[in-house]
């Protein structure tokens, strides 16, 4: 066996089933604990030195919240970049009881000072952190439908449920449940009074034996109907709980929203409402209690696509269809509904998402193609005036505003968006190495490159403080896996965290696992949970991964 420094406590319980690959890797970081200055020889990775100013906390300080804002923290850098395992989290026997081939959803990844929280089908998972045990469970009533990334700045957010048919709820449900024939149908399978009649009638005209019996049963087939499927449930319940407890603090049933289906349900959140769109209509709520703000359902030429939320709320309106389709984006009174102000999207696009609320970005699907694939950022002023556009080259960036499962319009997580600049990854170049690139928000134009050096695929998850902070996947196997901050101003280049993800994790990518940084913590949860394979974990489904500085 070769000689080399213990392992930590992240290698003990996280990668017993990774390969030998892996295990190098893992070797190599343990003996990086505890160092605030990081050599690693085989990636030619950067020496990172603590000078006075470099082991600061980042200079920005996040301004005192309201509880009903909307969570904007500024991320302290670890004292030390080495990762220790926080939470680890795996569906055990999923494979046994689900099928080796079954997948579940598992839409939002939230996480608080103490708690990460995972939606999963159709329930909500606490996890405390250095115990990775579940803290708490808590069942929606039907399966997730929608959520939002968007918590408050204490700690809780909204999900959007498609309700069982045998769940009553609030009372409704069971009479929801009747209309779409789900109640009849039961019923009817099971074979009613009138079944029994023809039964008789056919068992008191027997001549001979058999005879009757087999008239009987044809005359049953001749008048019984064949059985239609039962239409899907609407996504129409929305429930707000708290992160911490698991606790369902309000509920509430969206208005007339009989075509509120998944993927084309949004909800999100702006300070002290609840918003939530399906096309034919949109409802906001108030955080408080759950009382309805406003609401529109009528029929109209125009209707809600979504919105996007944060430090605004921020709508797109959806105007006619085919050829003759157009756009509008406005900026909304979360407490009236009002428009605050109007931009009119060219002709002749295809498609549009919203990016960010404040400042206001959209991506947009533009030009003679016949798909929805983004071919411009367009930025807009505190007005809603024209600003900038920014070219998106087919196959030059990376954008995962069509990838996701969940959500309509609030979809390009990929895409940061700072108080002044934009961040965009490029598409791979080679083997692993690709860059980020910053955009000024005013000119559209490139500002700096941040290259990933050939350490891995890297993307952007968030600004933070006037910095970036960016996801980097390892590129040989031995290197680790990063969360790294950059700075646009000086373009250096810092380390939040380093670990290694299993690779039972699965891709760690745009639009096929949510990487949250919160409370100077990292935490990786694929938006899918599958069986594992093969190793020790054969049959688990991992579900979460959270790191925190050693």
């Amino acid at each position: 066996m070769s000689q080399g420094p213990p392992r930590s406590q992240f290698t003990q319980s996280v990668l017993a089933e990774d390969s030998a690959r892996r295990q190098r890797r893992t070797r190599l970081l343990a003996g990086t604990a505890g160092l605030l200055a990081l050599v690693l020889c085989t990636g030619g990775w950067m020496v990172w030195s603590a000078t006075d100013d470099e082991a600061d906390a980042q200079d920005a300080k996040a301004v005192q919240q309201a509880p009903d804002d909307i969570r904007d923290t500024v991320e302290d850098i670890p004292r030390s970049p080495a990762g220790r395992l926080i939470v680890d989290y795996r569906e055990k026997e999923f494979g046994q009881r689900r099928g080796a081939d079954a997948s579940v959803p598992a839409p939002g990844t939230w996480a608080t000072g103490k708690t990460l929280v995972r939606g999963v089908g159709d329930q909500l998972k606490g996890f405390t952190f250095d115990t990775s045990e579940e803290a708490w469970s808590t069942d929606l009533g039907g399966p997730i439908c929608d959520t939002t990334r968007h918590v408050t700045a204490d700690g809780r957010t909204a999900v959007l449920v498609q309700e069982r048919a045998e769940d009553g709820g609030d009372g409704k449900g069971k009479k929801d449940g009747d209309k779409s024939g789900s109640g009849k149908g039961d019923k009817g399978g099971k074979g009613g009074k009138g079944d029994k009649k023809k039964s008789k009638k056919g068992e008191g005209g027997k001549g001979k034996k058999g005879k009757g019996d087999k008239k009987g049963k044809g005359e049953r087939e001749k008048k019984r109907k064949p059985t239609r499927p039962e239409p899907p449930a609407p996504c129409d319940r929305l429930v707000f709980v708290d992160l911490d407890t698991g606790k369902k603090l309000w509920q509430a049933r969206l208005p007339e929203a009989r075509t509120a289906f998944a993927p084309n349900t949004n909800v999100t959140m702006t300070r002290g409402a609840v918003t939530v769109a399906w096309g034919d209509g949109s409802v906001a709520y108030d955080m408080a209690g759950g009382k309805r703000l406003w609401a529109s359902t009528s029929a109209s030429a125009c209707g809600d696509a979504g919105f996007a939320g944060g430090r605004a709320l921020l709508a797109l309106r959806r105007c006619g269809d085919g050829d003759d389709r157009t756009y509008r984006v406005q900026k909304v009174d979360p407490r009236t509904g009002d428009p605050v102000w109007t931009y009119k999207v060219d002709r002749g696009t295809r498609n549009v998402h919203l990016v960010s609320s404040e400042p206001a970005v959209i991506a947009v699907a533009a030009g003679g193609g016949d798909d929805d694939r983004v071919t411009d950022l367009i930025t807009l002023d505190d007005r809603g005036a024209y600003r900038a556009t920014v070219d998106m080259p087919e196959g030059r960036y990376m954008e995962d505003c069509l990838a996701p499962l969940f959500g309509a319009v609030e979809t390009c997580h990929s895409i940061a968006v700072g108080r002044d600049q934009l961040f965009l990854a490029t598409e791979r170049k080679g083997a692993d190495a690709n860059e980020i690139v910053s955009f000024d928000l005013t000119t559209g134009k490139a500002v700096r490159k941040f290259d990933s050096q050939g350490h891995g695929v890297m993307y952007p998850l968030e600004v933070s403080g006037g910095k970036l902070l960016a996801f980097r996947g390892s590129g040989t196997g031995v290197d680790p896996d990063a969360v790294v901050s950059l700075d646009p101003e000086t373009g250096k280049e810092r380390p939040f965290l380093l670990f290694s993800v299993p690779e039972a994790v699965g891709p760690v990518e745009p639009g096929r696992a949510d990487v949250v940084v919160e409370g100077g913590r990292v935490f990786i949860a694929p938006k899918e949970l599958r069986a594992a394979r093969e190793g020790d974990g054969e049959g688990a489904a991992y579900g979460a991964l959270g790191i925190a500085g050693a």
